[in-house]
């Protein structure tokens, strides 16, 4: 048999497509990134173990149709902005064709029942699978034994005997079974996605609000810099010379940037209503992250197009805390 196994690279979905192999499936693996993925700082790489089981790997990026559903998905939120069971359902839904493609039998996830609140109680696993179009037809190999037969089961593609019945939190069982396959090198659990982090939620709250037309540009620019909001004008400011970079290789068109000429300065965009409050504003905060010290400081601004010159003094702090985008 065939099976298309969806690889996170976390200890879950690697025991679960190493339970698979161990029953003389073929597996190919799939692995979904989508732009708020963390696994290059949780060191999270699927790659690395598609390659120890010498298996292919495919990956399939979700960008502007993951923000579509963020903006309003179905099912709501879990922690913070993670919209967990539609999430899922946009996965298996595209597992779903591409196991078509491939000439998959079944497919397989490493989910484990009640290990996470939102989506992997009993009734989220069953919403999933009917909105995804594979109602009953998921295998879940890690805890298989707690819930009713799978397809695969049901036709003998798979030996529910060898499958395992593993609920809950606890990662005990998980680890003691990686010891057994030799598999030492997986990360631990550490958030994989940034919509569960708090601070980023609150900004990318902040940018629906105010922005229509949310496009994977915006995304980029959540993850750099300080962030304010002052009226509908949106400022960001860097906060080190990579993100004075990033920033004006992200800056539409239509923004202006800021800097203190001859001095150590983040580079400052303005996005939204250039009015003169915001111009000041956005010259007032550049200032106070800016090395200068004097009382009046200069400020260049505007576009690729045309600069000004403006002096203003640094934004005190209560200022600058009540304009920041964060949670208060």
């Amino acid at each position: 048999m065939k099976a298309l196994g969806l690889l996170s690279g976390g200890l879950d979905s690697t025991l679960a497509v190493k339970l698979m192999l161990e029953q003389g499936v073929e597996v190919e693996a799939l692995n979904f990134v989508t732009p708020f993925c963390l696994c290059c700082r949780t060191g999270c790489d699927a790659s690395d173990f598609a390659s120890k089981f010498q298996i292919k790997l495919k990956r399939i990026f979700l960008g502007d149709e993951y923000l579509r559903m963020l903006r309003n998905p179905k099912h709501g939120y879990g922690k913070n902005m993670n919209p967990c069971i539609d999430c899922r359902i946009l996965m298996l839904k595209k597992a779903k064709r591409y196991a078509k493609q491939i000439g998959a039998d079944f497919i397989f996830t490493g989910e484990v029942l009640d290990e996470r609140p939102m989506s992997q109680h009993r009734r989220a696993m069953e919403i999933i699978e009917k909105e995804a179009g594979l109602g009953g037809k998921i295998l879940r190999p890690l805890s298989a034994k707690c819930l009713p037969r799978a397809e695969a089961e049901k036709k003998g593609w798979i030996q529910r005997g060898k499958l395992l019945d593993i609920k809950g939190r606890s990662r005990k069982r998980q680890i003691e079974l990686a010891k057994s396959f030799g598999l030492t090198d997986y990360p631990f659990p550490a958030g994989g996605c940034l919509l569960t982090d708090r601070e980023f939620a609150v900004k990318l709250r902040d940018l629906f609000k105010y922005k229509r037309d949310v496009c994977l540009k915006d995304i980029s620019l959540l993850k750099i810099g300080r962030h304010f909001r002052a009226g509908s004008s949106k400022i960001i400011v860097g906060r080190n010379e990579r993100e004075n970079k990033s920033l004006l290789s992200l800056k539409a068109p239509g923004d202006y940037y800021f800097e203190v000429p001859n001095c150590g300065s983040p580079i400052t965009i303005l996005q939204g209503r250039k009015s003169r409050e915001a111009i000041r504003t956005a010259a007032s905060l550049t200032a106070r992250y800016s090395d200068a010290r004097e009382e009046n400081i200069q400020v260049a601004y505007g576009n690729d197009r045309s600069k000004k010159i403006m002096s203003v003094t640094p934004l005190l702090k209560e200022d600058v805390d009540r304009l920041r985008i964060a949670w208060k």
